[in-house]
């Protein structure tokens, strides 16, 4: 093998050789297309699932909170890598998410994050720049990182090297907001609907 061709193989391989990879709450590994939960890592107070609300001057549910009732799973969500059809999940792992189910009034249930003028932050949301009109959209990509009980979701702005974690703003809106961060990161674990994990508190780490 040629020395540059060598060195590109290196760059490549050892970040993949050191990450793990991302387990769902029974220890088993996360594969892209199939449907998870996004928990809180411990159950109780710290709220449920995450679904869509209607947020601001929004005549549609765009926007993505964490549910206060910690016997609410929310809406599952499907993990996609970029260009692969098939492939395993590792921390660090460049992702789209979406939902599996969507509001008629969007026409994409893939995560995004937008400016929410109004508050002052930088929030998750679904759909495109349409479906939050006045209000800066930035594309990107998700990855999962361990961190604390469980991970934390981490988003990356195309074309920059600007990453930020993604906490939670409670704005009184019948759940807490995610939002970008550099404060506490939202401590979660996956759930596939089919899995008998019945609120027991366990770490994935």
């Amino acid at each position: 093998m040629k020395p540059a061709l060598f060195s590109l193989f290196l760059l490549f391989a050892f970040p993949l050789a050191f990450a793990q990879q991302v387990l769902d709450i029974n220890g088993n590994p996360i594969f892209p297309g199939r449907e998870y939960y996004i928990l809180p890592s411990i159950r109780g107070p710290p709220g449920g699932g995450v679904k869509l609300a209607t947020t601001g001057n929004s005549n549609c549910p765009a926007t993505v909170l964490q549910d206060y009732s910690e016997v609410v799973n929310g809406i599952p969500v499907k993990f996609t890598i970029p260009g692969v059809s098939t492939l395993e999940i590792y921390e660090g792992t460049p992702l789209e998410i979406e939902f599996t189910e969507k509001p008629k009034c969007i026409e994409s249930s893939k995560w995004i994050i937008f400016v929410d003028n109004d508050i002052g932050k930088a929030c998750a949301g679904i759909g495109g720049p349409k479906d939050h009109p006045g209000q800066q959209t930035f594309p990107g990509t998700f990855s999962i990182k361990k961190y604390n009980f469980g991970y934390k979701l981490v988003f990356c702005v195309a074309g920059s090297q600007t990453c930020l974690d993604i906490g939670r703003y409670d704005n009184g809106e019948g759940g807490r907001r995610l939002n970008l961060t550099e404060g506490e990161a939202f401590d979660i674990v996956f759930v596939e609907p089919t899995s008998s994990y019945n609120n027991v508190i366990k770490s994935v780490v």
